[in-house]
């Protein structure tokens, strides 16, 4: 199943029909459907059409060069009236008016059936050997901060991908970073902060509303590896901090965790995504 749940992800603009998957889980047509709801509690059309819908919600919220009309082809949908219904239907607002203004809340519920899925199969597990002892280097930052609950973030992500555009500062060329300030499990959602990060030396005026220069100091990190999704690292920050730093004898030292996000999904299917997750050590 998990090769299936690949396929489907590394495939969102082919053939996702009953018989191209039930070939690629080598099981009958007649029972791989069964099999499917039965193990992830969600329809197979279902599945397909949620991590297609996902994909193109992304597109719209932060990749505004993509048209609606691209974006619905890449969903599988032969035209844009079909799209606009079937995104209505999901998420409660048109593909216009989403990419405008997104309702995030919305559009967690609905994309809730297919976290669920994903979660009973493609959880990452973490051994002690994933973690890599390295010496970093100082990197100057621009940095937006977020203020609030993480799961709002998506605001901030779009206004720091426009001033991203607007000033050369491309992800392709300039490393992209998260830094997390506190724990959003151990705060109130009005003390989480997060800073969202571009490597760079430029220098930043009152024109760059809401950036502010900053910088990552070097020194030495463990660095622990997530492939695919990273829409929630916590998992991953557990492991570092419940598992690894207890049994390796290291001290953190004074400066937050932070993550490099080195592919990103939409750019890549979202099980190629890399995220470098940071624990700074004395």
């Amino acid at each position: 199943m998990q090769r299936v749940l690949a396929h489907i992800d590394q495939h969102l603009d082919g053939d996702l029909g009953l018989d191209a998957l039930s070939a690629v889980a080598a099981f009958s047509p007649y029972h791989f459907h069964r099999q499917f709801g039965a193990v992830f509690g969600v329809s197979l059309l279902h599945y397909v059409q949620l991590a297609r819908l996902k994909r193109a919600s992304w597109r719209l919220a932060y990749r505004g060069q993509l048209s609606v009309t691209e974006i619905a082809l890449d969903a599988g949908y032969e035209a844009p009236d079909g799209f606009t219904r079937a995104f209505r239907r999901k998420v409660g607002q048109t593909p216009s008016a989403f990419r405008e203004d997104p309702d995030w809340s919305a559009w967690a519920a609905a994309m809730a059936p297919l976290a669920e899925a994903r979660s009973r199969i493609m959880t990452q597990t973490f051994s002690i050997d994933d973690v890599a002892l390295r010496e970093e280097p100082d990197v100057p930052v621009a940095f937006m901060a977020h203020h609030g609950a993480p799961e709002r973030i998506g605001e901030t992500i779009r206004r720091f991908i426009a001033w991203r555009k607007a000033n050369g500062v491309r992800a392709a060329t300039h490393a992209t970073y998260t830094i997390f300030h506190n724990d959003p499990d151990s705060v109130p959602p009005e003390e989480v902060r997060i800073d969202l990060a571009a490597a760079t030396g430029r220098a930043i005026t009152p024109a760059d509303e809401g950036m502010e220069a900053g910088l990552i100091p070097g020194g030495r990190c463990a660095v622990l590896r997530i492939i695919g999704n990273s829409d929630d690292l916590r998992p991953a920050a557990h492991f570092l901090y419940g598992r690894w730093l207890p049994e390796s004898g290291e001290e953190p030292r004074d400066f937050p965790l932070y993550a490099r996000r080195v592919l990103f999904f939409p750019d890549v299917p979202e099980q190629e995504a890399i995220t470098d997750l940071y624990l700074p050590l004395k």
